[in-house]
Protein backbone atom coordinates (compact mmCIF):
# COMPACT_ATOMS: atom_id res chain seq x y z
CA UNK A 1 0.00 0.00 0.00
CA UNK A 2 1.07 3.20 -0.97
CA UNK A 3 2.23 6.12 1.64
CA UNK A 4 -0.62 8.11 0.68
CA UNK A 5 -2.97 5.29 1.75
CA UNK A 6 -1.42 4.89 4.96
CA UNK A 7 -2.12 8.06 6.00
CA UNK A 8 -5.97 8.06 4.72
CA UNK A 9 -8.48 8.57 7.72
CA UNK A 10 -10.18 4.76 8.06
CA UNK A 11 -13.91 6.15 7.22
CA UNK A 12 -12.02 7.28 4.01
CA UNK A 13 -10.43 3.83 3.36
CA UNK A 14 -13.75 1.63 3.80
CA UNK A 15 -15.46 4.17 1.43
CA UNK A 16 -12.50 4.00 -1.50
CA UNK A 17 -12.28 0.19 -0.82
CA UNK A 18 -16.28 0.00 -1.23
CA UNK A 19 -16.33 2.24 -4.42
CA UNK A 20 -13.62 -0.06 -5.39
CA UNK A 21 -15.61 -3.24 -5.18
CA UNK A 22 -13.84 -4.46 -1.70
CA UNK A 23 -14.94 -5.50 1.41
CA UNK A 24 -15.55 -3.44 4.05
CA UNK A 25 -14.98 -4.75 7.98
CA UNK A 26 -17.83 -5.13 10.14
CA UNK A 27 -18.75 -2.66 12.28
CA UNK A 28 -17.71 -2.68 16.47
CA UNK A 29 -20.00 -3.12 18.50
CA UNK A 30 -20.21 -0.57 21.47
CA UNK A 31 -18.77 -1.11 24.61
CA UNK A 32 -20.83 -2.44 27.44
CA UNK A 33 -21.66 -0.11 30.34
CA UNK A 34 -18.72 -0.86 33.03
CA UNK A 35 -20.26 -2.94 36.14
CA UNK A 36 -20.89 -0.85 39.01
CA UNK A 37 -20.99 -2.51 42.41
CA UNK A 38 -23.83 -2.18 44.56
CA UNK A 39 -22.80 -0.53 47.92
CA UNK A 40 -22.73 -2.93 50.65
CA UNK A 41 -25.57 -3.17 52.76
CA UNK A 42 -25.08 -1.61 56.57
CA UNK A 43 -24.76 -3.98 58.81
CA UNK A 44 -28.11 -4.78 60.95
CA UNK A 45 -27.50 -3.11 64.52
CA UNK A 46 -29.44 -6.41 66.36
CA UNK A 47 -27.22 -8.94 64.57
CA UNK A 48 -28.03 -11.26 62.06
CA UNK A 49 -31.47 -12.83 61.52
CA UNK A 50 -31.59 -16.18 63.90
CA UNK A 51 -32.24 -19.61 62.50
CA UNK A 52 -36.37 -20.24 64.19
CA UNK A 53 -36.43 -23.87 64.75
CA UNK A 54 -39.22 -25.31 65.24
CA UNK A 55 -41.37 -25.32 68.65
CA UNK A 56 -41.85 -27.99 70.82
CA UNK A 57 -44.98 -29.89 70.42
CA UNK A 58 -47.41 -29.18 73.66
CA UNK A 59 -47.21 -32.14 76.08
CA UNK A 60 -50.66 -31.98 77.86
CA UNK A 61 -50.20 -33.75 81.15
CA UNK A 62 -51.39 -36.90 81.92
CA UNK A 63 -54.18 -37.84 85.06
CA UNK A 64 -53.37 -39.42 87.88
CA UNK A 65 -54.84 -42.77 88.16
CA UNK A 66 -56.17 -44.33 91.21
CA UNK A 67 -59.23 -46.74 92.27
CA UNK A 68 -61.40 -45.84 94.81
CA UNK A 69 -62.14 -48.22 98.03
CA UNK A 70 -65.09 -49.55 96.65
CA UNK A 71 -63.64 -50.18 93.20
CA UNK A 72 -64.44 -47.43 91.14
CA UNK A 73 -61.62 -46.30 88.90
CA UNK A 74 -60.79 -42.62 88.92
CA UNK A 75 -58.44 -40.38 86.99
CA UNK A 76 -57.75 -36.78 88.06
CA UNK A 77 -56.10 -33.76 86.59
CA UNK A 78 -55.49 -31.31 89.35
CA UNK A 79 -56.45 -27.99 87.77
CA UNK A 80 -56.45 -25.17 91.00
CA UNK A 81 -56.43 -21.90 88.80
CA UNK A 82 -60.16 -21.42 88.76
CA UNK A 83 -62.87 -22.57 91.34
CA UNK A 84 -64.57 -24.78 88.73
CA UNK A 85 -64.44 -28.62 88.81
CA UNK A 86 -65.68 -30.88 85.80
CA UNK A 87 -66.62 -34.87 86.43
CA UNK A 88 -67.29 -37.16 83.85
CA UNK A 89 -68.47 -40.91 84.52
CA UNK A 90 -68.20 -43.37 81.62
CA UNK A 91 -69.61 -47.08 80.85
CA UNK A 92 -68.10 -48.58 77.86
CA UNK A 93 -71.86 -49.26 76.27
CA UNK A 94 -73.11 -47.47 73.85
CA UNK A 95 -75.31 -47.88 70.47
CA UNK A 96 -73.14 -50.69 69.57
CA UNK A 97 -74.55 -52.79 72.10
CA UNK A 98 -78.16 -52.07 71.24
CA UNK A 99 -80.16 -55.28 70.69
CA UNK A 100 -81.37 -55.94 67.36
CA UNK A 101 -84.24 -54.30 66.79
CA UNK A 102 -84.03 -51.83 69.21
CA UNK A 103 -81.47 -49.51 68.15
CA UNK A 104 -81.30 -46.37 70.92
CA UNK A 105 -81.86 -48.21 74.04
CA UNK A 106 -78.37 -47.03 75.31
CA UNK A 107 -79.17 -43.74 74.10
CA UNK A 108 -82.96 -43.92 76.34
CA UNK A 109 -81.43 -45.51 79.03
CA UNK A 110 -78.56 -42.66 79.44
CA UNK A 111 -81.84 -39.98 79.04
CA UNK A 112 -83.43 -41.74 81.98
CA UNK A 113 -80.26 -41.74 84.26
CA UNK A 114 -81.72 -37.98 85.35
CA UNK A 115 -85.49 -37.86 85.16
CA UNK A 116 -85.68 -38.69 88.93
CA UNK A 117 -83.31 -40.37 91.13
CA UNK A 118 -82.32 -40.97 95.13
CA UNK A 119 -84.42 -39.19 96.93
CA UNK A 120 -85.90 -36.41 93.98
CA UNK A 121 -88.61 -36.67 91.57
CA UNK A 122 -87.59 -35.17 87.97
CA UNK A 123 -88.57 -31.89 88.90
CA UNK A 124 -86.90 -31.59 92.15
CA UNK A 125 -83.72 -32.81 90.75
CA UNK A 126 -83.91 -30.17 88.05
CA UNK A 127 -84.18 -27.46 90.33
CA UNK A 128 -81.22 -28.68 92.77
CA UNK A 129 -78.98 -28.54 89.93
CA UNK A 130 -80.36 -25.40 89.02
CA UNK A 131 -80.13 -24.06 92.75
CA UNK A 132 -76.16 -24.68 92.59
CA UNK A 133 -75.46 -23.07 89.02
CA UNK A 134 -74.37 -26.20 88.15
CA UNK A 135 -74.81 -28.29 84.76
CA UNK A 136 -75.43 -32.21 84.53
CA UNK A 137 -75.47 -33.98 81.00
CA UNK A 138 -76.42 -37.45 80.05
CA UNK A 139 -75.53 -39.18 76.57
CA UNK A 140 -74.46 -41.73 74.98
CA UNK A 141 -72.78 -42.40 71.51
CA UNK A 142 -71.74 -45.70 69.75
CA UNK A 143 -69.18 -46.88 72.01
CA UNK A 144 -69.79 -45.69 75.53
CA UNK A 145 -72.72 -43.77 77.76
CA UNK A 146 -71.86 -40.46 79.93
CA UNK A 147 -73.04 -38.54 82.76
CA UNK A 148 -71.12 -35.21 83.09
CA UNK A 149 -71.04 -32.41 86.00
CA UNK A 150 -69.55 -29.12 86.19
CA UNK A 151 -69.94 -26.96 88.88
CA UNK A 152 -68.25 -24.01 91.19
CA UNK A 153 -65.76 -25.94 93.93
CA UNK A 154 -67.87 -24.05 96.99
CA UNK A 155 -70.82 -26.51 95.48
CA UNK A 156 -68.98 -29.36 94.28
CA UNK A 157 -69.74 -31.57 97.55
CA UNK A 158 -73.47 -30.90 97.27
CA UNK A 159 -73.70 -31.18 93.31
CA UNK A 160 -71.80 -34.51 93.46
CA UNK A 161 -74.60 -36.15 95.80
CA UNK A 162 -76.82 -35.68 93.17
CA UNK A 163 -74.31 -36.78 90.78
CA UNK A 164 -73.64 -39.99 92.77
CA UNK A 165 -77.76 -40.63 92.82
CA UNK A 166 -77.90 -40.21 89.17
CA UNK A 167 -75.73 -42.72 88.37
CA UNK A 168 -76.18 -45.19 90.95
CA UNK A 169 -79.57 -44.94 92.08
CA UNK A 170 -81.58 -43.87 89.16
CA UNK A 171 -85.52 -44.28 90.00
CA UNK A 172 -86.51 -45.34 86.04
CA UNK A 173 -90.06 -44.91 86.82
CA UNK A 174 -93.24 -45.69 83.97
CA UNK A 175 -94.50 -41.89 84.05
CA UNK A 176 -91.28 -40.96 83.56
CA UNK A 177 -90.21 -43.08 80.85
CA UNK A 178 -93.29 -42.51 79.15
CA UNK A 179 -92.50 -38.52 79.08
CA UNK A 180 -88.95 -38.63 77.62
CA UNK A 181 -90.32 -41.95 75.60
CA UNK A 182 -92.73 -39.28 73.54
CA UNK A 183 -89.94 -36.54 73.25
CA UNK A 184 -87.80 -38.91 72.14
CA UNK A 185 -89.96 -40.29 69.41
CA UNK A 186 -90.97 -36.57 68.28
CA UNK A 187 -87.12 -35.98 68.25
CA UNK A 188 -86.90 -38.78 65.39
CA UNK A 189 -89.49 -37.92 63.30
CA UNK A 190 -87.76 -33.85 62.86
CA UNK A 191 -84.67 -35.91 62.36
CA UNK A 192 -86.22 -36.91 59.60
CA UNK A 193 -86.96 -33.56 58.12
CA UNK A 194 -83.33 -32.20 58.38
CA UNK A 195 -81.38 -33.15 55.56
CA UNK A 196 -77.69 -32.90 57.35
CA UNK A 197 -79.32 -35.59 60.17
CA UNK A 198 -80.78 -37.39 57.77
CA UNK A 199 -77.07 -37.63 56.10
CA UNK A 200 -75.35 -38.65 59.07
CA UNK A 201 -77.75 -41.41 59.47
CA UNK A 202 -77.61 -42.11 55.85
CA UNK A 203 -73.69 -42.11 56.24
CA UNK A 204 -74.04 -44.99 59.06
CA UNK A 205 -76.05 -46.93 57.28
CA UNK A 206 -74.65 -46.96 53.87
CA UNK A 207 -71.40 -48.15 55.31
CA UNK A 208 -71.25 -50.24 58.41
CA UNK A 209 -74.41 -52.03 56.61
CA UNK A 210 -77.56 -52.87 59.27
CA UNK A 211 -76.23 -55.78 60.83
CA UNK A 212 -73.15 -54.36 61.49
CA UNK A 213 -72.84 -52.61 65.54
CA UNK A 214 -72.39 -49.28 64.02
CA UNK A 215 -75.06 -49.78 61.47
CA UNK A 216 -77.53 -47.46 63.22
CA UNK A 217 -77.75 -44.27 64.56
CA UNK A 218 -76.96 -43.44 68.36
CA UNK A 219 -80.20 -42.39 68.80
CA UNK A 220 -82.50 -45.56 67.30
CA UNK A 221 -85.14 -44.66 64.54
CA UNK A 222 -89.18 -44.10 64.88
CA UNK A 223 -89.36 -48.30 64.36
CA UNK A 224 -86.76 -49.17 66.90
CA UNK A 225 -88.01 -46.48 69.17
CA UNK A 226 -91.72 -47.97 69.70
CA UNK A 227 -89.90 -51.49 70.55
CA UNK A 228 -88.13 -50.25 73.79
CA UNK A 229 -89.63 -50.27 76.77
CA UNK A 230 -88.46 -49.69 80.43
CA UNK A 231 -88.01 -53.29 81.03
CA UNK A 232 -85.32 -53.29 78.55
CA UNK A 233 -84.30 -49.90 80.03
CA UNK A 234 -84.09 -51.37 83.50
CA UNK A 235 -81.67 -54.23 82.39
CA UNK A 236 -79.77 -52.84 80.21
CA UNK A 237 -79.12 -50.19 83.31
CA UNK A 238 -78.18 -53.05 85.40
CA UNK A 239 -75.99 -54.67 82.63
CA UNK A 240 -73.93 -51.74 81.96
CA UNK A 241 -74.03 -49.03 84.73
CA UNK A 242 -71.85 -50.97 87.33
CA UNK A 243 -68.68 -49.75 89.45
CA UNK A 244 -66.60 -52.29 88.18
CA UNK A 245 -67.36 -51.10 84.55
CA UNK A 246 -67.28 -47.71 85.11
CA UNK A 247 -64.84 -45.08 85.08
CA UNK A 248 -64.40 -41.30 86.55
CA UNK A 249 -62.64 -38.51 85.08
CA UNK A 250 -62.47 -35.58 87.23
CA UNK A 251 -60.20 -32.62 86.40
CA UNK A 252 -60.16 -28.61 88.16
CA UNK A 253 -59.96 -27.49 91.77
CA UNK A 254 -60.06 -30.52 93.49
CA UNK A 255 -57.11 -32.97 95.33
CA UNK A 256 -56.82 -36.37 95.04
CA UNK A 257 -57.32 -36.77 99.18
CA UNK A 258 -60.45 -34.45 99.13
CA UNK A 259 -61.68 -36.38 96.28
CA UNK A 260 -61.38 -39.68 97.08
CA UNK A 261 -63.09 -38.83 100.60
CA UNK A 262 -66.07 -37.60 98.93
CA UNK A 263 -66.30 -40.69 96.23
CA UNK A 264 -66.28 -43.18 99.34
CA UNK A 265 -69.59 -41.25 100.82
CA UNK A 266 -71.32 -40.73 97.30
CA UNK A 267 -70.99 -43.90 96.10
CA UNK A 268 -69.62 -46.88 98.89
CA UNK A 269 -72.97 -48.18 98.62
CA UNK A 270 -73.06 -48.69 94.76
CA UNK A 271 -71.84 -52.37 94.24
CA UNK A 272 -71.79 -54.41 91.51
CA UNK A 273 -74.02 -57.39 91.12
CA UNK A 274 -72.86 -60.87 91.43
CA UNK A 275 -71.34 -62.36 88.06
CA UNK A 276 -68.18 -60.79 86.27
CA UNK A 277 -68.82 -58.00 83.66
CA UNK A 278 -69.07 -57.66 80.27
CA UNK A 279 -66.16 -56.88 78.97
CA UNK A 280 -66.45 -53.84 76.40
CA UNK A 281 -68.08 -54.54 72.85
CA UNK A 282 -65.36 -54.59 70.00
CA UNK A 283 -67.17 -53.88 66.88
CA UNK A 284 -65.73 -55.99 63.65
CA UNK A 285 -63.55 -54.75 60.66
CA UNK A 286 -65.60 -53.63 57.52
CA UNK A 287 -66.73 -56.16 54.90
CA UNK A 288 -68.40 -54.37 51.91
CA UNK A 289 -68.98 -54.41 49.38
CA UNK A 290 -70.39 -50.72 49.06
CA UNK A 291 -72.80 -48.96 47.63
CA UNK A 292 -71.11 -46.18 44.89
CA UNK A 293 -74.11 -43.79 45.08
CA UNK A 294 -76.83 -43.12 47.46
CA UNK A 295 -79.35 -40.98 47.23
CA UNK A 296 -82.19 -39.85 49.38
CA UNK A 297 -84.99 -37.78 48.00
CA UNK A 298 -86.41 -34.76 49.77
CA UNK A 299 -88.60 -33.02 47.56
CA UNK A 300 -88.87 -29.93 49.40
CA UNK A 301 -85.18 -29.22 50.48
CA UNK A 302 -83.94 -25.78 50.09
CA UNK A 303 -80.45 -27.44 49.54
CA UNK A 304 -78.91 -30.59 49.00
CA UNK A 305 -76.34 -32.02 51.22
CA UNK A 306 -73.41 -34.05 48.83
CA UNK A 307 -71.11 -36.29 50.76
CA UNK A 308 -68.20 -38.54 50.30
CA UNK A 309 -67.89 -41.12 53.01
CA UNK A 310 -64.95 -44.05 53.14
CA UNK A 311 -63.60 -46.27 56.31
CA UNK A 312 -61.82 -44.61 58.44
CA UNK A 313 -59.48 -46.23 61.31
CA UNK A 314 -60.62 -47.00 65.08
CA UNK A 315 -59.12 -45.11 67.67
CA UNK A 316 -56.09 -47.39 68.86
CA UNK A 317 -55.10 -47.27 65.55
CA UNK A 318 -51.36 -45.43 65.05
CA UNK A 319 -52.80 -43.30 61.92
CA UNK A 320 -54.87 -41.47 63.63
CA UNK A 321 -53.31 -38.84 65.72
CA UNK A 322 -51.49 -37.85 61.99
CA UNK A 323 -54.58 -38.35 60.25
CA UNK A 324 -55.37 -35.28 62.10
CA UNK A 325 -53.28 -33.17 60.34
CA UNK A 326 -54.21 -34.44 56.84
CA UNK A 327 -57.65 -33.73 57.66
CA UNK A 328 -57.29 -30.34 58.87
CA UNK A 329 -55.42 -29.73 55.03
CA UNK A 330 -58.71 -31.27 53.15
CA UNK A 331 -61.74 -30.20 55.14
CA UNK A 332 -61.43 -28.92 58.81
CA UNK A 333 -61.33 -25.19 58.97
CA UNK A 334 -61.75 -21.97 56.69
CA UNK A 335 -58.79 -22.12 54.94
CA UNK A 336 -59.14 -25.77 53.96
CA UNK A 337 -58.90 -27.31 50.29
CA UNK A 338 -62.68 -28.23 50.29
CA UNK A 339 -64.23 -24.76 51.61
CA UNK A 340 -61.87 -22.70 49.98
CA UNK A 341 -63.10 -24.49 46.40
CA UNK A 342 -66.43 -25.34 46.87
CA UNK A 343 -67.03 -22.06 49.14
CA UNK A 344 -64.24 -18.95 48.17
CA UNK A 345 -63.94 -19.69 45.04
CA UNK A 346 -67.46 -21.66 43.46
CA UNK A 347 -69.75 -19.94 45.99
CA UNK A 348 -71.70 -23.22 46.07
CA UNK A 349 -72.46 -23.81 49.58
CA UNK A 350 -71.46 -21.27 52.91
CA UNK A 351 -69.24 -24.05 53.95
CA UNK A 352 -67.68 -27.62 53.02
CA UNK A 353 -66.11 -29.90 55.35
CA UNK A 354 -64.41 -33.46 56.48
CA UNK A 355 -64.51 -34.87 59.24
CA UNK A 356 -63.63 -38.50 60.50
CA UNK A 357 -65.00 -40.64 63.75
CA UNK A 358 -63.06 -41.58 66.83
CA UNK A 359 -64.37 -44.90 68.09
CA UNK A 360 -63.47 -48.61 69.39
CA UNK A 361 -64.16 -50.22 66.29
CA UNK A 362 -64.08 -49.30 62.66
CA UNK A 363 -64.14 -45.72 61.38
CA UNK A 364 -65.19 -43.34 59.36
CA UNK A 365 -64.30 -40.37 57.02
CA UNK A 366 -66.48 -38.08 55.69
CA UNK A 367 -66.19 -34.88 53.32
CA UNK A 368 -69.76 -32.96 52.72
CA UNK A 369 -71.25 -29.73 51.98
CA UNK A 370 -74.53 -28.18 51.85
CA UNK A 371 -75.08 -26.83 48.16
CA UNK A 372 -76.98 -24.50 46.05
CA UNK A 373 -79.50 -27.68 44.76
CA UNK A 374 -79.43 -26.14 41.20
CA UNK A 375 -75.42 -26.31 41.33
CA UNK A 376 -75.20 -30.05 43.16
CA UNK A 377 -74.19 -31.96 40.19
CA UNK A 378 -70.86 -29.11 39.68
CA UNK A 379 -70.27 -29.01 43.51
CA UNK A 380 -69.71 -32.68 43.78
CA UNK A 381 -67.48 -32.43 40.54
CA UNK A 382 -65.55 -30.46 42.37
CA UNK A 383 -65.56 -32.04 45.38
CA UNK A 384 -64.55 -35.80 43.88
CA UNK A 385 -61.54 -33.48 41.92
CA UNK A 386 -60.24 -32.08 44.83
CA UNK A 387 -60.16 -35.48 46.76
CA UNK A 388 -58.44 -36.90 44.00
CA UNK A 389 -56.37 -33.78 43.69
CA UNK A 390 -55.44 -34.27 47.64
CA UNK A 391 -55.04 -37.88 47.45
CA UNK A 392 -52.78 -38.21 44.44
CA UNK A 393 -50.34 -35.31 45.40
CA UNK A 394 -50.52 -35.08 49.01
CA UNK A 395 -49.80 -32.32 51.27
CA UNK A 396 -48.03 -28.51 49.95
CA UNK A 397 -45.63 -27.41 52.07
CA UNK A 398 -47.68 -24.49 53.08
CA UNK A 399 -50.01 -26.97 54.63
CA UNK A 400 -47.32 -28.93 55.97
CA UNK A 401 -46.59 -26.17 58.26
CA UNK A 402 -50.39 -24.49 58.97
CA UNK A 403 -51.54 -27.60 59.95
CA UNK A 404 -48.85 -28.53 62.39
CA UNK A 405 -49.49 -24.84 64.22
CA UNK A 406 -53.23 -25.71 63.86
CA UNK A 407 -53.23 -29.19 65.31
CA UNK A 408 -51.34 -27.58 68.03
CA UNK A 409 -53.95 -24.84 68.72
CA UNK A 410 -56.54 -26.89 68.90
CA UNK A 411 -54.71 -28.96 71.09
CA UNK A 412 -54.10 -26.39 73.01
CA UNK A 413 -57.76 -24.92 73.45
CA UNK A 414 -58.83 -28.41 74.31
CA UNK A 415 -56.89 -27.93 77.66
CA UNK A 416 -58.37 -24.15 78.48
CA UNK A 417 -61.23 -25.46 80.66
CA UNK A 418 -61.76 -28.03 83.28
CA UNK A 419 -65.09 -29.38 81.29
CA UNK A 420 -63.52 -29.67 77.52
CA UNK A 421 -60.37 -31.80 79.94
CA UNK A 422 -63.08 -33.92 81.36
CA UNK A 423 -64.81 -33.89 78.45
CA UNK A 424 -61.52 -35.20 76.39
CA UNK A 425 -60.49 -37.99 79.18
CA UNK A 426 -63.52 -39.32 79.30
CA UNK A 427 -63.72 -40.18 75.68
CA UNK A 428 -60.01 -41.54 76.13
CA UNK A 429 -61.01 -43.70 79.25
CA UNK A 430 -64.31 -44.65 77.15
CA UNK A 431 -61.95 -45.90 74.31
CA UNK A 432 -59.74 -47.96 76.71
CA UNK A 433 -57.16 -45.40 75.56
CA UNK A 434 -54.31 -45.04 78.09
CA UNK A 435 -54.16 -42.15 80.53
CA UNK A 436 -50.96 -40.69 78.30
CA UNK A 437 -52.59 -40.86 75.14
CA UNK A 438 -53.01 -36.92 74.43
CA UNK A 439 -48.95 -36.57 75.57
CA UNK A 440 -48.62 -39.39 73.19
CA UNK A 441 -50.80 -38.41 70.21
CA UNK A 442 -49.36 -34.96 70.54
CA UNK A 443 -45.59 -35.73 69.74
CA UNK A 444 -46.78 -38.42 66.84
CA UNK A 445 -48.97 -35.66 65.20
CA UNK A 446 -46.28 -32.85 65.56
CA UNK A 447 -43.55 -35.06 64.11
CA UNK A 448 -45.08 -36.45 61.80
CA UNK A 449 -43.35 -36.73 58.11
CA UNK A 450 -44.69 -35.66 54.32
CA UNK A 451 -44.29 -39.13 53.79
CA UNK A 452 -46.49 -40.57 56.08
CA UNK A 453 -49.07 -37.30 56.05
CA UNK A 454 -49.33 -38.31 52.18
CA UNK A 455 -49.80 -42.05 52.23
CA UNK A 456 -52.80 -41.09 54.50
CA UNK A 457 -54.00 -38.65 52.48
CA UNK A 458 -54.09 -41.66 50.09
CA UNK A 459 -55.43 -44.11 52.15
CA UNK A 460 -58.61 -42.04 53.37
CA UNK A 461 -59.06 -39.95 51.00
CA UNK A 462 -59.19 -41.06 47.48
CA UNK A 463 -62.97 -40.67 46.05
CA UNK A 464 -62.39 -43.61 43.31
CA UNK A 465 -63.72 -46.08 45.38
CA UNK A 466 -65.79 -44.45 48.29
CA UNK A 467 -69.77 -44.10 48.67
CA UNK A 468 -71.16 -40.78 47.71
CA UNK A 469 -74.13 -39.64 49.53
CA UNK A 470 -76.88 -37.12 48.07
CA UNK A 471 -79.70 -35.46 50.01
CA UNK A 472 -81.71 -33.84 47.98
CA UNK A 473 -84.91 -33.55 45.51
CA UNK A 474 -84.28 -36.73 43.74
CA UNK A 475 -86.03 -35.00 40.33
CA UNK A 476 -84.39 -32.16 40.05
CA UNK A 477 -80.63 -33.78 41.24
CA UNK A 478 -80.95 -36.91 39.19
CA UNK A 479 -79.93 -35.33 35.69
CA UNK A 480 -76.90 -33.97 37.14
CA UNK A 481 -75.80 -36.96 38.89
CA UNK A 482 -76.19 -39.06 35.91
CA UNK A 483 -74.30 -35.89 33.77
CA UNK A 484 -70.94 -36.78 35.70
CA UNK A 485 -71.04 -40.61 34.42
CA UNK A 486 -71.63 -41.86 37.62
CA UNK A 487 -73.86 -45.16 38.37
CA UNK A 488 -77.05 -45.67 39.17
CA UNK A 489 -78.28 -44.41 42.61
CA UNK A 490 -79.01 -46.89 45.38
CA UNK A 491 -82.52 -45.27 46.68
CA UNK A 492 -82.59 -45.16 50.49
CA UNK A 493 -84.96 -43.21 53.15
CA UNK A 494 -84.23 -40.97 55.70
CA UNK A 495 -83.07 -44.00 58.68
CA UNK A 496 -81.13 -45.39 55.53
CA UNK A 497 -83.03 -48.41 54.76
CA UNK A 498 -82.68 -49.34 50.88
CA UNK A 499 -86.09 -48.22 49.13
CA UNK A 500 -87.87 -51.67 47.24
Amino acid sequence: MSTLLRTLPLALLVGWESACGGQAPPPQPPAPPPVVAAPPSPPDPLGPRPEVSLPAPFLPPSPEVFTATHGLKVWLLERHAAPLVSCTLTVPTGAASDPPGKGGLAYATANMLDEGAGKRGAIELARAIDDLGAHLETSANADASFVTLTVLEQHFAEALAIFGDVVARPRLEAAEFKRTKDLWTSELLERAKDPDATARVVFRAALFGAEHPYGHPWDGTPKSARAVGLDDVRRAYHAAWRPDRATLVCAGDITRARLGAMLDDVFGSWKAPPGAPSPPLTPPALRGPWPRLVLVDRPDAPQSVIAVVRPGPAASDPALPALVRVNEAIGDGFTSRLNQDLREEKGYTYGASSRFSVSRGPGMVVAWADVVTEKTGDALAAMLADLHKFASGGLTDEELAQTRSQARASLVSGYESVASIADRLSLDASLDLPPEHEAQASRTRDEAPRAQLDALASRFYAPEDAIIVVVGPRARVRPMIDALGLPAPEIRDADGAVVR
